[in-house]
């Protein structure tokens, strides 16, 4: 049975892109052997990820973020059982925050402001689905 799990949380400490990099890296090297796919979207103060798989691997990892202490304020924005991946195609995306229309963020948010936490996960996962659309997704090499 596959799931999607769609988290938010803050960085319990500044990241910088070396930071990145090295979570990017850990994610495309073991989320392929767990069968995970997604993508990561970050910013100074944000993590949004959304996890596909099955339910085994995507509950250990989301238990497993949930635990980590790069993490704070830890919340699960949805999760749910699914037919199909919508993000099968990386083993770890990367949302580019360079590329979102700021006018995108109204659609969805009460600001234009990137803030799941004040959101309904639904909103959160539609303003990423037309991030995919619209190529603001990028799959860096590692």
């Amino acid at each position: 049975m596959l799931v999607r799990c769609l988290y938010a949380s803050r960085p319990a400490a500044p990241i910088d892109r070396q930071g990145l990099d090295e979570i990017l890296a850990q994610c495309r090297k073991n989320n392929p052997r767990l069968g995970v796919t997604g993508l990561l979207c970050v910013t100074d103060n944000l993590f949004i990820q959304v996890l596909e798989g099955g339910r085994d691997e995507v509950c250990d990892l989301y238990n497993a973020i949930a635990s980590d202490e790069r993490h704070r304020q830890v919340r699960l924005l949805s999760y749910e059982e699914i037919s199909e991946r919508r993000f099968g195609s990386w083993t770890m995306g990367q949302v580019s925050i360079d590329k979102l229309n700021p006018a995108l963020l109204l659609k969805y948010f009460t600001r234009m402001e990137l803030n799941p936490f004040e959101c309904s996960g639904r909103s959160t996962m539609a303003l990423l689905g037309e991030m995919v659309e619209t190529a603001s997704i990028t799959a860096r090499a590692d």
